[in-house]
């Protein structure tokens, strides 16, 4: 017969052992919260204020009204003035600027004479959505000034101006067909790789702990650098064969070529790789039992899906947002593997973001040996 009394008291003991299991209870109403804020504030598709690079030849006041014209609305941010293609396509690489607008040294006097007088945004297609954005904003832009010069010339002369007097050329670079896989090949490498070493990493040291070996490896001279370098490597070796698995499924399932240095990208995943692991271990070092392990695994993993710009543009999130994608590993690997398999850069456009990755990787590892070593004490 059911009784109601034993029942009670199972719910009794049950909430006695969430009780004593704060870090899952902290987790569980944290995780809510996360998800909340990131879906509430991360999750959006208008992309506006995009890095923009001018190169102005003609420095007339009729190119000063077109590049204001672009800074007064609310889609394009000019932060860079530029002296040459060169330095415009180098921003474009580094991703510093995923738009940049050439106005030619004729720009005024062929309006002046009554001609059409023509400028080039250069657009970053990596990211289809921004640059669909930047394609229909950027012509927006340039037929509202070419229609306020019609209007002016029209009440002046009492005659309209044709053909148009202004005529802004988009052109579209690094992936300009806007295939969808170009862009989320590469970010889907980046992000099933951090997910899969921080899982494969993050029950490494609880598992030892449930199983009781944990005080026996204490009792041996290794120390604790030593054990976790010797916990890492094996796994180094299975992320490494995972990413090239996930490589050559991009490459040869889904005809995303590598435009860069093939080498490049296995050293600098290597990078990754290590930074990964190192997310995972510093897990294992902090979670007392393989559910507590999973539960922060996950809650590592969520932000990273979201604020690393692998489905929403970092351009569309908030100021608060974006600066919060800075403190994950995963969003630098992404610009790392767009810029070698999209755009083809070299190393020195991709220096900042491996310096950060490896700094985050030094740390992380330092982090964990610290927390092994004060639990071994």
């Amino acid at each position: 017969m059911f009784n109601l009394r034993r029942v009670l008291t199972i719910i009794k003991k049950e909430f006695i052992h969430i009780k004593r299991d704060r870090a899952s209870l902290a987790i569980a109403i944290m995780m809510p919260l996360v998800m909340m804020l990131l879906f509430g504030y991360a999750v959006k598709v208008e992309v506006d204020h995009v890095p923009t690079a001018v190169w102005d030849e003609n420095r007339s006041q009729q190119s000063r009204n077109l590049i204001n014209a672009y800074k007064n609305s609310n889609y394009f941010d000019v932060n860079y003035y530029v002296k040459g293609r060169a330095e415009m396509l180098e921003l474009l690489d580094m991703g510093n600027a995923k738009a940049a607008l050439h106005i030619p040294p004729e720009f005024d006097r062929k309006i002046m004479r009554g001609e059409t007088a023509q400028a080039e945004i250069l657009i970053d297609g990596s990211d289809p959505t921004v640059a669909r954005t930047v394609f229909s904003s950027g012509l927006m832009i340039a037929e509202n000034f070419s229609r306020k010069i019609s209007v002016t010339a029209l009440l002046k002369k009492g005659a309209s101006i044709s053909p148009p007097p202004v005529d802004v050329r988009p052109r579209m670079i690094y992936n300009p067909t806007l295939r969808a896989e170009i862009f989320t090949i590469p970010g889907l490498i980046g992000l099933v790789m951090q997910n899969i070493t921080i899982m494969l990493t993050a029950f490494a040291l609880v598992r030892e702990r449930e199983r009781g070996t944990i005080e026996q490896l204490i009792v041996t001279p290794i120390k604790p650098a030593e054990l976790i370098v010797g916990k890492l490597i094996p796994y180094i070796f299975i992320a490494f064969i995972d990413f090239a698995i996930s490589l050559s499924l991009g490459v040869f399932l889904f005809k995303v070529p590598v435009k860069g240095s093939l080498m490049l990208l296995l050293l600098l995943a290597m990078v990754f790789i290590i930074v990964a692991l190192s997310i995972g271990i510093l897990i294992s070092t902090i979670a007392r039992t393989q559910l507590q392990a999973m539960q922060m695994t996950v809650l590592t993993i969520m932000p990273s899906i979201i604020l690393s710009g692998f489905i929403f543009p970092l351009e569309a999130m908030p100021y608060m947002m974006r600066w919060a994608s800075y403190i994950i590993p995963v969003t630098y690997f992404m610009r790392i593997m767009r810029g070698i398999v999209v755009k083809g850069v070299v190393f020195s456009a991709l220096f900042h973001d491996t310096l950060i990755l490896a700094l985050m990787g030094f740390v992380l590892f330092a982090l964990a040996i610290f927390r092994f070593r004060k639990k071994l004490e």
